[in-house]
């Protein structure tokens, strides 16, 4: 494979999409399931390309730029052939003149089995040059022996006429978009022109190149899609480039990181943050809140807002009014349909209205998540942030004892104390099962709702 580095990166627009549902619905999700979510399809993330250079500063693979449809590509011969298939048109016109057809009788022609390409009877002097030109302009890939194996022979009276009547013409080549118009007698000189004058202004080197992940996928070279198709399977198995790039991208939206049962990193608005109902003065309907999720195994949101104001029941609707008595119909008069009263619509079910005291739940509740005080996950689980535990007392230093180690310095002795990581002890076995975690949701232009389960947590 190529020698370079490739980097996938979430897209901006997506993280900030994310960021934003994040802080509005408070939830915290799994980093890693976030970062399986934005591989999942190309148009996520973005795919950063950078040569690597020798000790000279010269690249070890060159990366070449076609700047009339930004395509990317590893050879100089790449490119030039992509511009001549691609965008001739662009550089040079083809025009036909008449002249002498091919004397003598020809009744067979040979033609290619791949690209149906008529390249005239095998005794003829030009033969070779046509059949190793269709090779190296189409099939270079191939060895030649095989490609030539590959031509047939066919006696088809329409065929041989064809061939007779495309040699009747010459074929030359009009130079465009140059001072002086220029005539070229066959496509090597045509390559050879375009070298010359347009190449160092439509194909040049660069040393780093970003494309969006769909564009990734278009990709022609077939060495570059094996490395690009290697890195996104080695981030599918364990998506760890991805996820620190968005980690970096998630904190400068001003969200916080934290892991559960000190495994799984999850990003939320807050970070765990203990909530002493004894110390802290706070209202009686927060206490009840925190209250509740502790004692309930798997709280959520509809029931502590159902336990602490529940939804007042329905009135029963009123009954029918009874149907007016049909008269009957006078003995030995005709029967007469009866009308039928049309059938009583049934009656919409009413709306789920919330009532004031469950806003009042849910307003304080949302507090409590955007303070740390409560943790609502993926799957919908309630839990409030547990308490720290008590820090072990250090026992007093001994008087620094000289060493006899040879080379050690203050430097090398001295170490830099780190800040706490945050963490949570969840008391709920797999907090945020693969099953049911959620993701953030979606609008026109985010990332779909997908629920992405990685298969490695980190």
């Amino acid at each position: 494979m190529p020698e370079l580095n490739v980097s996938l990166v979430p897209d901006d627009k997506g993280v900030e999409s994310l960021s934003r549902q994040i802080k509005m619905s408070g939830r915290s999700f799994p980093l890693f399931d976030i970062a399986q979510m934005i591989l999942q399809k190309p148009e996520r993330h973005m795919v950063r390309l950078e040569v690597k250079k020798k000790a000279d500063g010269q690249p070890i693979q060159p990366l070449l730029l076609c700047a009339i449809d930004d395509s990317i590509w590893l050879s100089e011969a790449e490119a030039v052939s992509h511009v001549l298939e691609k965008h001739f048109a662009t550089f040079y016109q083809m025009e036909k003149t008449p002249t002498d057809p091919p004397k003598g009788t020809y009744t067979f022609v040979a033609q290619c089995g791949m690209s149906g390409v008529i390249l005239g009877p095998p005794n003829y002097h030009d033969y070779q040059n046509q059949l190793r030109k269709l090779h190296a302009e189409r099939f270079s890939r191939m060895p030649f022996d095989m490609f030539k194996s590959r031509v047939k022979i066919v006696k088809d009276e329409a065929t041989v006429k064809k061939w007779i009547e495309d040699q009747s013409f010459k074929t030359e080549f009009v130079c465009l978009n140059v001072p002086e118009s220029t005539r070229l007698a066959s496509r090597e000189e045509v390559e050879k022109h375009f070298r010359e004058v347009h190449l160092a202004n439509i194909i040049k080197p660069v040393d780093k190149y970003t494309m969006t992940g769909t564009a990734s996928r278009q990709v022609r070279t077939p060495a570059l899609q094996r490395l690009l198709r290697s890195v996104w399977e080695d981030q599918r198995r364990f998506p760890l480039q991805i996820a620190t790039v968005l980690s970096q991208q998630f904190a400068s939206h001003g969200l916080q990181f934290f892991k559960v049962n000190k495994t799984v990193t999850h990003v939320s608005v807050a970070r765990p943050h203990y909530l002493d109902l004894e110390t802290t003065p706070v209202s009686d309907q927060v206490k009840k809140i925190v209250q509740f999720i502790d004692a309930t195994k798997k709280c959520t949101r509809k029931q502590l807002v159902e336990a602490l104001a529940p939804t007042p029941k329905a009135q029963p609707a009123a009954a029918p009014a009874p149907a007016t008595p049909v008269p009957a119909a006078a003995e030995g008069a005709p029967a007469e349909a009866a009308p039928s009263a049309p059938a009583a619509a049934p009656a919409p079910a009413p709306e789920a209205v919330t009532t004031p005291e469950q806003a009042a739940i849910i307003g304080d509740l949302h507090w409590l998540i955007h303070q740390g005080h409560v943790i609502e996950f993926a799957n919908g689980i309630l839990e409030t942030a547990k308490k720290p535990l008590p820090k072990p007392v250090k026992a007093p230093k001994a008087p620094a004892q000289p060493t006899a180690e040879a080379g050690a310095t203050p430097e090398a002795q001295a170490t830099a104390s780190a800040e706490p990581e945050a963490t949570h002890e969840s008391p709920v076995e797999n907090a945020t099962p693969a099953a049911e975690t959620a993701t953030p949701t979606e609008s026109a232009g985010e990332p779909p709702r997908e629920n992405a389960t990685p298969e490695t947590q980190g």
